[in-house]
């Protein structure tokens, strides 16, 4: 046996020994801090373990286990490789990123805590979800980890059981907003274009009434993106496109309803509206009017004085309707589409509302953690006769019906953002908005036949290293001809060896480039 033989088996070895114990552990959140205390004290370790078996380890990585550990993070002990910045810290943001160990960094995933997934503001907390973030990227589309930093911006919190928590570790003072927030966070970007100018930046879990403002005073500036807008919208696209695929219709021909308006809600709506204008012809006007958003006072309407800015351009002269039950019965849709993080709330009498309007009624509890979702995949299975196309945020196991396995599939952004960002990286993109089109109409192609009408309205998650291959060439190649990248210096001589046809067409020869910059645990130094 060679040398690399006996290596290879060895990480085998290892790397089952590791899975035997991370499933002897108690509870899921056992299961992440074991995770986190190995990605410490084992890197190449933990790293073979992610790559190796990203489907059964994400949920302890990510959703739903990391909204538990973000809401106990200073008293369980997590062993923390992000960097805060706090706003007692302004004027010295650049020095601290330039002391950071790591110094080829090139995505950097930011917080400021304030609305971590449905759990609301969970202050210093938040640091879990740009790690777990940051994960992703390795995990679904080969990012190398030295070049992802996970940041929180502290800038207090206005959650008063934390602030009355001993063990809490964050600024024990109330959000710091207005004038001196905005500066804390113009000063963080301003220190990241000085330390990486061409780093990509990703905004997490920020609240509604920051996400939109931010995103529309930085993406001129640097190439950034929201993952509760962008992210969300796009892989939410991918999933009613693939839904339509087993239905036969076109997206021209759908009435969308959303209940809950917020950024992840409009941010979907946008770009639907987005597709319509490019794919149909429509005014993106004409496109927006495809969706309808319900918020805690009834429909989105014309009618209504109280609407907050980015509500207003899904305002359609529409009747008033005061429930998610009345206002399916009066506009009919065929999508129904849940961002309200209100456990429940596609009832039973809701879902059989939606199966009586449509013959594959569409489905999406899109809301995280998994106590937070509109509904579950059993219940809508069941009022629905086993006819649901069916896609939530959180995951849910399959289920019988009617003789048949039915598989739910789950929206979750990470078929998304990690290839999308892993593309911006390798073609030092300089604006990004107008990529997630072509990333959600190529998720949407790669389900086969035989798996949509199984319920995978996505490629299995075991399969993410290969999907991401394919939309990361998709992206880079859209953003290399559109000029909002660069073609990477090393792009023919990283080709060269290797055994692409002579009518091989260029997204094939994207695919081999972003193969060969996928991070591999089993030769890279860590």
């Amino acid at each position: 046996m060679t040398v690399a033989a006996r290596q290879a088996a060895a990480h085998t070895t290892n790397v089952a020994t590791a899975m035997k114990e991370l499933r002897t552990q108690p509870t899921d959140l056992d299961r992440y801090l074991a995770l986190r205390r190995l990605q410490r004290d084992n890197p190449p370790l933990f790293y073979r373990l992610l790559l190796a078996n990203t489907e059964e380890i994400l949920p302890f990585v990510y959703t739903p286990t990391v909204g538990e550990a973000c809401q106990k993070y200073h008293a369980i002990g997590v062993p923390t490789y992000g960097l805060y910045l706090r706003a007692t810290d302004r004027g010295t943001f650049l020095q601290r990123l330039q002391a950071y160990p790591l110094q080829g960094v090139r995505v950097v995933v930011v917080t400021d805590g304030e609305r971590i997934l449905g759990l609301g503001d969970l202050g210093a907390g938040g640091m879990g979800i740009s790690e777990g973030k940051s994960l992703l990227y390795t995990a679904a589309a080969g990012v190398p980890p030295h070049q992802i930093l996970p940041v929180t911006l502290d800038v207090g919190t206005n959650n008063q059981a934390l602030l009355k928590d001993p063990a809490y570790a964050g600024l024990r003072k109330p959000r710091v907003t207005g004038q001196a927030y905005e500066e804390v966070v113009a000063e963080f970007v301003a220190a990241l274009k000085a330390w990486q100018p061409h780093v990509l930046l990703q905004f997490e879990d920020f609240a509604n009434h920051t996400a939109f403002h931010l995103l529309d005073t930085y993406r001129s500036q640097l190439c950034c993106f929201n993952d509760d807008v962008q992210g969300t919208a796009c892989v939410c696209l991918a999933g009613v496109l693939s839904a339509l695929r087993a239905t036969g219709a076109s997206l021209a021909d759908q009435r969308i309803l959303f209940h809950g308006a917020g950024e992840a809600g409009t941010g979907i709506g946008e770009l639907i509206a987005i597709c319509l204008e490019r794919r149909h012809g429509m005014t993106r006007q004409q496109g927006r009017r495809a969706c309808l958003f319900m918020d805690s006072k009834g429909l989105v309407c014309s009618a209504r004085t109280d609407l907050q800015h980015h509500k207003r351009p899904f305002a359609h002269d529409v009747p008033p309707c005061r429930t998610l039950l009345e206002a399916i019965q009066q506009m009919k849709p065929t999508v129904l589409i849940g961002v309200s993080t209100m456990a429940g709330s596609f009832s039973s009498e809701v879902l059989r509302a939606m199966a009586a309007l449509n013959e594959r009624p569409i489905i999406m509890p899109l809301s995280n953690p998994t106590s937070k979702s509109e509904c579950t995949f059993q219940a809508a299975v069941a009022a629905t006769e086993g006819r649901v196309l069916f896609a939530s945020g959180s995951p849910f196991p399959p289920c019988q019906h009617g003789g048949r396995s039915l598989h739910p599939a789950q929206a979750n952004n990470a078929y998304i953002f990690p290839a999308v960002g892993h593309a911006a990286v390798l073609t030092r993109c300089r604006e990004i908005r107008r990529v997630f089109l072509v990333a959600a109409e190529t998720l949407a192609g790669l389900s086969s036949v035989a798996d949509l009408e199984a319920g995978l309205l996505f490629p299995r998650f075991s399969a993410i290293k290969a999907v991401s291959t394919r939309l990361i060439a998709a992206c880079a190649d859209f953003m290399v001809r559109t000029g909002l990248g660069s073609l990477p210096a090393d792009f023919d001589a990283a080709l060269k060896g290797r055994a692409l046809p002579t009518t091989a067409s260029n997204l094939t020869h994207w695919e081999a480039y972003a193969a060969a910059h996928m991070f591999d645990p089993n030769t890279a130094k860590l």
